[in-house]
């Protein structure tokens, strides 16, 4: 497979459909010579690689463009990804300035996930998106929004090949990583022969996976290590063993030393419990909130749990931030995925699932 390899959808409804969305981006890329491009609050890899993927698209396709990729928070983003390319280049809300002419939004739907850039994104002149979130109704003048795909940076692999702009390796890096780290090193149910192709022509292009499994997989500190025992030491198991729970709190990252932006995989920590379907962790943030963190080891639809505390997310991985603190958290949430695994499967489950 060569990096000129045309890898679309294989659902050929889906396919054209995604390509008459990338056709509708043409206009406003092409008129806007400022651009910002701006991935969630509290950005995980596949925000972050396909931000900056993206952003050498189109700085490679559209060069007279000014191209910002822009934070959704004011502080920096979690250092666990600072190895992508272009990760110095990010810049917070507060220190922009600029009006775009275009606010692009990637891995996201919902304008209050962009938190401290709404306001940036609420002045831009039009605004697209690329996301891979099921949602109704995205913002913005047009959207590609495809839940069928992985990870958004496949998304934005195939607008690649669309525009027929080259995938360089630093795109591929990105790229790469944002596939591996939403589908879970391929481990969660979203693996499907779409995001190996992907993956597979991205390598060719020159991604470095072992590189990216160092970084984001192979590189903790021991603070982090001492905060992952207690994690480790709180699981509980709830419903005969069929919800994983547990938690971080204030205390515990003071204890440690270790930072919030390390804490991204300890849910799948939770997850891996014999037996579970459907697993849980929370850590207490600053300013009185706690965030939450749903997993579906099956095919139960967790993000209907998600949504019904001001979340969203996908059926097998979901997330949402709660106004309190973690024993409320608690209470509100067990009682909702108890009631969800004692429902009717065909109601909760996935059309594929049994």
């Amino acid at each position: 497979m060569s990096c000129c390899d045309r890898i679309m959808p294989r659902d050929e409804e889906e396919r054209l459909a995604q390509e008459r969305g990338f056709e509708s981006f043409l206009p406003f890329l092409a008129d806007a010579t400022e651009i910002a491009i701006c991935a969630h609050t509290s950005p995980d890899g596949d925000a972050l690689g396909s931000q900056l993927a993206l952003a050498e698209l189109v700085a490679r396709r559209w060069p007279a463009a000014h191209v910002t990729t822009l934070l959704a928070d004011n502080q920096a983003a979690p250092h666990i990804y600072s190895f992508l390319p272009g990760f110095d280049g990010l810049v917070r809300p507060e220190d922009y300035t600029a009006t775009p002419d275009l606010f692009v939004a990637v891995d996201l739907s919902d304008t209050h996930r962009l938190n401290e850039a709404q306001a940036i994104c609420e002045r831009s002149r039009h605004a697209i998106v690329i996301d891979h979130h099921p949602t109704q109704h995205p913002f913005g003048d047009q959207a590609v929004v495809r839940p069928e795909a992985a990870a958004a940076g496949v998304i934005v692999a195939e607008f690649a090949q669309f525009l027929g702009v080259d995938i360089t390796s630093t795109m591929a890096q990105n790229l790469l990583c944002a596939i591996i780290t939403d589908t879970g090193r391929f481990q969660y149910q979203n693996s499907n022969g779409e995001a190996f192709k992907v993956a597979s022509l991205l390598v060719d292009c020159g991604a470095n996976p072992s590189e990216i499994s160092l970084n984001v997989y192979q590189s903790f500190g021991l603070a982090f290590l001492h905060l992952k025992s207690l994690v480790l030491g709180r699981i509980t198991t709830f419903e005969r063993g069929r919800i994983a729970y547990s938690y971080a709190t204030q205390s515990d990252f003071a204890r440690t030393g270790a930072n919030l932006d390390e804490c991204d995989g300890l849910i799948d920590v939770v997850r891996s419990v014999e037996g579970s379907e459907v697993a849980l962790f929370l850590k207490a943030v600053p300013g009185g909130k706690v965030r939450g963190n749903l997993r579906s080891k099956g095919c139960w639809d967790v993000s209907q749990v998600a949504k019904a505390v001001g979340g969203g997310g996908h059926r097998a991985a979901a997330g949402f931030t709660w106004e309190g603190d973690i024993d409320e958290a608690l209470v509100a949430v067990l009682p909702l995925l108890r009631t969800m695994l004692s429902e009717d499967p065909a109601k909760t489950k996935g059309d594929d699932c049994s």
